[in-house]
């Protein structure tokens, strides 16, 4: 086993091996980066758009649906992420016994894990580009910057593929990631900005969901979609590079803790 941390090109080829498994079975995950977010934008977007009036977005007032589709790509992105990086990679770690026989190999613990998150981070671009399709053909992305949602579904993958790979270095066994998804990710996904903008909420509490991680996300795809980016969206890109400059190192430490006996 290589137990000294380095890192190397070398991580390509576990990304490469992923990539390989992915398309063998690319039917069973072609399917759900599009049908779950298309479900939610018919029964949330279609279903509430009669019954909610325009919502305001940084003083500009639009429909329900206009506000809430682009941010369903960032919702895409985050869930592919973090659940590859965590049930997805707990699977190859504990029971598939992959990290081992990667660790016998030349590669070091650190392009291993890398290589994980690179290939969460991977599977967020392929489902943000199959829900921005989607997005742009209801005509909710009319912008020409919406193919700016790639770049920034691939930062947000890698970002919340930190996250999870921090969260599968502590977590003891796959049962107890129902954890983190109903206390933190769900959460996430109802508070930061995705359903509604932050300004409804509580005071005590519109600062905290303006925190999380896919607040940004939604943030830039949302104006993305809308050809609304300027300098203020670089804020938001700063907030997720420097999730993932926290989390990536938590990620590489928790790991060789959990593998490196």
């Amino acid at each position: 086993m290589n137990a000294d941390p380095r890192f190397t090109s070398l991580f390509w080829t576990v990304w490469r091996r992923n990539l390989r498994v992915y398309r063998r079975i690319w039917a069973v995950n072609f399917l759900p980066p599009i049908l779950e977010p298309l479900f939610y934008i018919v029964a949330f977007g279609l279903g509430f758009s009669g019954l909610v009036s325009d919502v305001t977005w940084h003083g500009e007032p639009m429909g329900f649906i206009r506000f809430f589709a682009p941010a369903m790509v960032a919702v895409s992105a985050m869930w592919q992420a973090f659940m590859e990086t965590t049930y997805s990679s707990f699977v190859r770690m504990f029971y598939q016994k992959t990290y081992d026989a990667l660790l016998a190999t030349p590669l070091s613990l650190e392009e291993i894990i890398v290589a994980e998150i690179v290939w969460g981070a991977t599977r967020s671009l392929i489902a943000a580009g199959l829900m921005l399709a989607v997005v742009a053909l209801l005509g909710y992305a009319p912008s020409p910057q919406a193919l700016l949602v790639l770049p920034i579904a691939l930062l947000g993958g890698l970002t919340f593929g930190a996250i999870g790979m921090a969260t599968t270095s502590i977590t003891p066994s796959i049962d107890m990631f129902n954890i983190p998804v109903f206390l933190v990710i769900t959460p996430m996904f109802l508070f930061s900005g995705t359903f509604f903008p932050i300004d409804a909420l509580p005071p005590a509490a519109a600062p905290i969901a303006a925190a999380m991680p896919l607040y940004h996300l939604a943030e830039l795809c949302r104006a993305a979609c809308l050809g609304r980016l300027n300098a203020w969206s670089l804020v938001n890109v700063g907030a997720l590079v420097g999730y993932f400059v926290v989390f990536i190192p938590l990620a590489l430490a928790g790991m060789r803790r959990r593998l490196v006996r």
